[in-house]
């Protein structure tokens, strides 16, 4: 009498996506330790995500906030756009909890916090591909902490970037093109979202945030 032996489920496909090569070789090994767990790709920047996520078919992506060309909060907008089913896992080292809020809103099904990436990348993946979603307790904490609270807009965000690099009212209108009232219309409605006493202090709690970088 003849048995058939049981088949092996097929492995998970994983794209890698970091421009640095040493972090990106590690997750690469890592990954590839285990038997049910296949790497199909590993890319530098989101551009290339788009242009090559069709042809790699992966199951899970793990793609870097912070990298050149095209960031991963883009890169990951756009994918979605495109493919609207894409598990996306993203990996950081940034503070704050703008860019993790950010990359929720669009559809990242995780967040590994590159501190952290040893010990949970392996459990983030196999959740994610069941169809989990990944938030370690201390990211969560973080967007809890200022749930509810509201967005600056993108011309908020370019007027108090520009007030960071020391522009006063006047010259932040000429480098937008905007009215120097409108600059201080702007500059009032940001110390009432981010709750700040003067600019100084609405600069200091944006970069903690990360919705700007000096």
């Amino acid at each position: 009498m003849r048995t058939t032996e049981p088949s092996q489920a097929a492995p998970i496909r994983v794209l890698v996506v970091d421009d640095h090569p040493i972090v990106r070789a590690g997750l690469v090994d890592t990954i590839g330790s285990q038997p049910d767990l296949a790497v199909v790709g590993e890319l530098e920047d989101g551009a290339e995500v788009l242009a090559s996520y069709a042809a790699m078919r992966p199951h899970v992506t793990i793609m870097d906030i912070a990298m050149p060309v095209m960031d991963g909060i883009q890169a990951l907008e756009a994918l979605r756009g495109q493919h609207g089913n894409a598990r996306v896992i993203m990996l950081t080292t940034l503070g704050g909890d703008h860019h993790l809020r950010r990359a929720m809103e669009l559809g990242a099904c995780g967040i590994l916090m590159k501190s952290s990436v040893r010990q949970d990348l392996l459990a983030a993946i196999r959740a994610v591909h069941a169809g989990n979603r990944w938030i370690p307790p201390d990211v969560a904490c973080t967007l809890v902490e200022h749930l509810g609270q509201p967005h600056l807009s993108e011309r908020e965000v370019a007027v108090l970037r520009s007030a960071a690099s020391g522009n006063a009212n006047k010259q932040i209108g000429v480098k937008l093109g905007i009215a120097e009232d409108t600059v201080k219309t702007h500059m009032r409605t940001i110390l009432a979202k981010l709750g700040a006493s003067d600019r100084t202090h609405a600069v200091a709690i944006a970069i903690k945030r990360g919705i700007i970088s000096l």
